[in-house]
């Protein structure tokens, strides 16, 4: 298997990056998933302006442009023989001296990792499981999908003998936060909610285009503080992420809810289906289209 390193096709076994990476040393990196359905990479353009906006804030000289992307991908996809897959895009600080760097990267190691996937599916459901481990706070003024990842492998963990569950966080003043590796939802007589970026949680991609799929089909959205009650009381719960699209939850502990039933996630998860083989963005989204 191939994977892409700083413009050129490389082995994985033969892939390396230095000791000294500040990546590595201290975190100081970004990632961005997405998937690929048959060829077309899958709402990139948002991907990527998450992914600039990161680098800016860190100091990273790196910006990654649409036609870099889909040119490294297009590369990795021909030279490992699938079209569906699961993207991983990287881009980690590079080399430096050890000890805390006060100036910009200049020299950034930019990786791309693939994994095939099957065509996209039917809705599939996933029960819930709520952690003991809280979601721990942002390292900066808003959650970046960067090389932190040690509170999700703990709490990933604390899973690891519930298959086909999603750990959901709860912050440690008790509101819903997020799922290891989702956003959650859930719908109430017909109005979605969704817990607010104030509760520390990443702005998923796939958390925004729903969102927008949800308000320009005339479902009313609500985001805030919710307590573990307000989605226990819930109709139906999904998660969502830009791998596994929309899950529907069918229970969470004792609490049980509408599962593949769901009206508003079979509802959204068709809509979402649309736009897989041709949306870069959720602004090409059209309200018409849902009239």
């Amino acid at each position: 298997m191939y994977i892409w390193q700083n413009g050129k096709l490389v082995n994985k076994d033969e892939a390396a990056i230095s000791p000294f990476d500040h990546g590595f040393l201290y975190g100081a990196g970004l990632f961005e998933t997405f998937r690929v359905y048959g060829g077309h990479c899958f709402l990139l353009d948002d991907h990527l302006e998450r992914l600039n906006a990161g680098l800016d804030l860190l100091e990273i000289g790196k910006k990654v442009t649409r036609e870099e992307a889909e040119g490294a991908v297009k590369l990795l996809l021909e030279a490992n023989g699938y079209m569906d897959a699961y993207i991983r895009f990287n881009v980690s600080a590079g080399t430096g001296e050890i000890g805390l760097r006060s100036e910009p990267y200049d020299s950034p190691e930019v990786l791309v990792f693939s994994k095939p996937l099957p065509p996209a599916a039917q809705l599939q459901e996933k029960g819930g499981k709520i952690l003991s481990l809280n979601r721990n706070t942002p390292e900066g003024l808003k959650r970046l999908k960067s090389h932190h990842y040690l509170n999700n492998l703990l709490a990933w963990r604390e899973i690891r003998h519930s298959p086909g569950v999603e750990g959901i966080f709860l912050t440690r003043e008790g509101y819903v936060a997020e799922g290891i590796v989702s956003n959650v939802f859930w719908a109430k007589q017909g109005i979605l909610y969704t817990p607010s970026v104030d509760t520390g949680i990443l702005n998923g991609i796939t958390r925004q285009f729903v969102m927008d799929l949800a308000k320009k089909s005339g479902i009313e959205v609500r985001q805030g503080l919710y307590l573990l009650q307000d989605l226990y009381e819930a109709d139906e719960v999904f998660f969502t992420n830009s791998i596994q699209e929309i899950v529907a939850c069918p229970r969470i502990g004792d609490a049980n809810f509408e599962g593949l039933n769901g009206k508003l996630a079979g509802f959204l998860h068709g809509r979402y289906a649309e736009g897989r083989s041709s949306f870069y963005s959720r602004s090409e989204i059209r309200s018409e289209d849902f009239i």
